[in-house]
């Protein structure tokens, strides 16, 4: 897929990818760090991917973006989205799918370099909050 493409699609379709791309980063990385069983697992995993946790790794990093990078998070978290969170504040919502929107956007335009620098510190913040 071409930059050029990926720029033309909504925000909320990075997001989307994003949401996956993050979800199966976190899985490989607790399968391969930890002996945790496969319902400990999926309680750790919901643990670091649901909205307040993921509002709190784009705040965390938002300094360490390029300006290229906060724009595509201005980008996804403005873009109207009809759902209601459940269990976070629409705040922490809007951040989250902003963050889900950075992973998709660097997955999509295959800046995988990047994306799993990005990927680590989310991993690093969350341990550390």
């Amino acid at each position: 897929m071409e930059e050029i493409d990926v720029n033309q699609m909504s925000p909320l379709k990075w997001a989307y990818m994003g949401d996956c791309i993050y979800e199966k980063y976190v899985r490989e990385y607790l399968v391969t760090s930890t002996k945790y069983k496969p319902h400990k697992l999926h309680i750790e995993a919901t643990k670091l991917v649901k909205a307040s946790a993921q509002a709190h790794i784009l705040q965390e990093l938002e300094n360490e973006l390029s300006n290229d990078e906060k724009e595509i998070v201005r980008r996804t978290r403005n873009t109207e989205n009809h759902h209601l969170p459940k269990n976070a504040t629409v705040q922490e919502y809007m951040y989250a799918t902003a963050f889900e929107g950075l992973i998709g956007y660097l997955y999509l335009t295959k800046q995988e370099e990047r994306l799993t620098e990005i990927l680590k510190k989310s991993i690093q913040i969350i341990k550390t909050h």
